[in-house]
């Protein structure tokens, strides 16, 4: 077994050892993957609940893939409020879908963010709260906040478990903790 790189987190009275990935050369981030981490998953859930909940969103919405439970764990955390999953790639069944585009760290390359004509109707005219994993670049929110626009949805909420980079460019978020980002030199 190869050793790697680890960053050691604890949120929401839960520690995990987060590894660090090179997205370019010379900078580093702590990736986390929450897919499968239901102790995690279920920890976090019930300490973001309350803050997204003081801001008495309609519906949650999230972006495909690794924050879906995390809306499902909140939406639970809430009496089962409805959330909404953005999706990144287009199917036949997702009918007059609407679209945005974003960058993302961790790929380094455009993704589309699709909302389902089924769920237009849920966000439509409602104050929806975003969740993600982690917040980075802030691409992603931004797709976000842009299909959710078109949709006539009004997002008076951000929420995610990690912000990261600039601190300072997520004092509007909702989070449980900040992972640094690592540059050689700095």
């Amino acid at each position: 077994m190869t050793a790697y790189e680890t960053y050691q987190v604890e949120v929401a009275g839960i520690k995990r050892h987060l590894r660090k990935f090179e997205i370019k050369p010379g900078v580093k981030i702590a990736i986390l993957n929450i897919l499968g981490d239901t102790e995690l998953v279920e920890a976090v859930s019930r300490d973001l609940a309350p803050l997204i909940a003081a801001r008495q969103p309609d519906v949650l919405v999230t972006a495909e893939a690794k924050s879906i439970p995390l809306a499902h764990a909140v939406s639970a955390n809430l009496g089962n409020m409805p959330y909404v999953v953005l999706r990144k790639s287009y199917k036949p069944y997702m009918g007059d879908a609407l679209q945005s585009e974003t960058l993302s760290i961790t790929t380094g390359a455009p993704q589309t963010l699709f909302l389902d004509e089924k769920d237009r109707g849920l966000v439509a005219g409602k104050r929806v709260a975003v969740i993600d994993d982690v917040i980075s670049t802030g691409s992603t929110l931004q797709g976000m906040r842009l299909i959710l626009g078109k949709a006539g949805a009004e997002v008076i909420a951000e929420a995610a478990i990690f912000t990261e980079g600039d601190r300072a460019a997520w004092s509007n978020i909702i989070a449980l903790g900040h992972l640094p980002v690592w540059i050689d030199g700095k």
